[in-house]
């Protein structure tokens, strides 16, 4: 009971927390162009609070909790708007009114937002929690494997690799991937003493097309964490975000191109169970996943799928290039198919909710 209210409140904060930055994001660059906000939601339906601020905007919270929305002035196409209402608009305050690149900053705005609180929140954890490291230390090693023919056992630290010094566990990666069937000499520490091994890193080919690659069956041990100054956690925070982002882009494309499996992919049931486990652990593992997630939640924004902010931003590049907005039908349909292309995603990552929590195996057992 107690693990279940846990994963329900880690949840409402993680996405409560993503939707509040990704909107503020917009709602600030609304202000700083000129465009007046005529309502900041927090989740959608019935509103369980709100309340009008001095500017005329209504803040709102909703009662379902999975997502939000900033209504800007004048948002409407005007020939979609009656004169009448179209007659109460704002002068110079309306979203249609400014120029393009205006229209493009506000809609921009929301996942550069994420991508700041990612950076934020990084750093934070980097100046207080400490960097994870992964080192050289061996975590487990596969059975069968080129390492355990050589006699490699988990808690042996690897010094070199050939002479050339191993720091990082990416170091290992570095220097074994492209060592497909050549001998390799490892120099590591066990127990406080050290010794030279030979292993033979084999051969594996992770895609049709694409050269083999050196495995050698050794997966890293537990990271440690270091502790940097606050200048230095800035920077190191914002670097981190760009590797967090590289390595999702990557992992996308692996998927598109069948490299990798498409089972990895969740929707809102995941990301619930995930927070719960992530509060779980503490406050740092918390934040830790509010930051990556807040990274994914830019980067799909940013796809260029219509009724996404990515969509928005393709139709206002057309219309830079143009010099004109695109035809009203081109832009109907463009939305009509991203809000396909977004139904069937959220279809399909429930369906991977469903079948990782073993609903359908647990149907399957009722049925037989």
């Amino acid at each position: 009971m107690f693990g279940s209210v846990r994963t329900v409140v880690a949840f409402l904060v993680v996405l409560g927390v993503l939707v509040f930055i990704h909107e503020l994001g917009h709602y600030l660059a609304a202000r700083w162009r000129g465009v007046h906000v005529e309502r900041f939601s927090i989740g959608f339906g019935r509103a369980l609070a709100r309340w009008t601020d001095r500017r005329g905007t209504q803040w709102r919270v909703g009662w379902l909790p999975l997502g939000g929305y900033v209504k800007l002035h004048g948002q409407e196409q005007p020939g979609d708007v009656d004169p009448a209402i179209r007659a109460t608009w704002r002068p110079g305050e309306t979203f249609h009114d400014k120029p393009v690149l205006d229209r493009a900053i506000v809609v921009a705005a929301g996942p550069i937002a994420n991508f700041a609180l990612a950076a934020v929140l990084f750093a934070a954890l980097f100046a207080t929690v400490g960097r994870p490291v992964q080192t050289a230390t061996v975590g487990a090693v596969v059975a069968g494997s080129a390492a355990e023919r050589a006699g490699v056992q988990p808690g042996d630290a690897i010094l070199s690799i050939d002479g050339q010094p191993i720091r990082r566990f990416q170091d290992v990666q570095s220097r074994v991937e492209p060592s497909a069937g050549r001998p390799l000499q490892l120099l590591l520490s066990r127990e406080g003493r050290e010794l030279t091994v030979t292993a033979t890193p084999e051969a594996r080919v992770r895609s049709e097309g694409t050269p083999p690659v050196g495995v050698l069956g050794v997966a890293a041990g537990a990271p440690v964490f270091e502790r940097v100054n606050p200048l230095s956690a800035v920077w190191q925070g914002i670097a981190y975000t760009g590797d967090v982002s590289k390595q999702t882009l990557v992992g996308v494309w692996e998927m598109i191109t069948r490299a990798r499996g498409t089972e990895e992919l969740g929707g809102p049931l995941r990301i619930a169970q995930i927070s719960g486990q992530a509060a779980a652990l503490g406050l740092a593992s918390l934040v830790t996943f509010i930051a990556v997630l807040s990274v994914n939640l830019a980067l799909i924004n940013l796809f260029p799928i219509p009724v996404l902010d990515g969509g928005h931003l393709v139709f206002y590049a057309a219309e830079a290039i143009r010099g004109r907005p695109l035809p009203p039908r081109a832009q109907e349909y463009g939305l009509r198919a991203g809000l396909a292309v977004l139904a069937m995603l959220f279809i399909f990552s429930t369906w991977n909710d469903l079948s990782s929590f073993g609903l359908f195996r647990w149907l399957g057992g009722l049925a037989g």
